[in-house]
């Protein structure tokens, strides 16, 4: 699974806030990432390995409208938390299909920018973050295309070790992340949507909810 696994999403009501909270807990300073207009939303990276990192996201206070983003539950969060999580696929159209023959809509395939502070702009094709996805249990999926994983030019710091989903209805998750990705993920009961993650960090073995 770990190697299916592009980047986990942290949402945080304010960046600055998130990014100090995951300084605190990690032992890691993360990187300045760069701002999404077409979300309204700006985020901060941390490495979890070579091809895989947490992308602390946050509202931005620049965007063109006073409303929160309604991505990645930016509009009700009041709290640093884990919500979900993207795939790494380089065929989205095959993914998306596949899901659709099986119930599940995973949205369009859209394209994607930003720019890096040194002004390095990242470009990606990815299908639809706003769809609901069983609550974020189910990742959107995610293709770099030519353009540099944005973990490539992040300082080492973590290492993800696991990955851990929960839902109400492990079962029906379950059959629906085998739809998607092609691969058996267990999922264990909870009363309500739960991911958590196991990382390795200059503070230890942190678990990140």
């Amino acid at each position: 699974m770990l190697s299916l696994i592009d980047h986990l999403v942290f949402a945080t009501p304010d960046l600055e806030a998130g990014v100090t909270h995951i300084e605190d807990l990690l032992g890691v300073k993360a990187t300045p990432g760069g701002r999404h207009p077409r979300f309204g939303t700006h985020n901060a990276l941390v490495s979890l390995g070579r091809d895989t990192y947490l992308e602390i996201v946050g509202p931005d206070p620049l965007r063109d409208t006073d409303q929160l983003p309604e991505i990645f539950e930016l509009s009700t969060v009041d709290r640093p938390k884990l919500v979900t999580w993207a795939a790494r696929s380089d065929d989205l159209g095959l993914v998306a299909a596949r899901a659709r023959s099986a119930g599940i809509d995973l949205g369009d395939v859209s394209a994607g920018s930003r720019k890096r502070p040194d002004g390095i702009l990242l470009e990606w094709q990815l299908t639809d973050p706003y769809r609901d996805r069983m609550e974020g249990i189910i990742p959107f999926f995610i293709d770099w295309g030519t353009t540099s994983h944005p973990a490539s030019s992040l300082p080492p710091s973590c290492r993800l070790m696991e990955l851990t989903l929960s839902h109400s209805e492990p079962s029906r998750a379950e059959e629906a992340l085998e739809a998607v990705t092609d691969m058996s993920i267990p999922v264990t009961r909870s009363k309500s949507p739960h991911i958590q993650a196991t990382i390795a960090t200059p503070n230890g073995s942190i678990t990140l909810t």
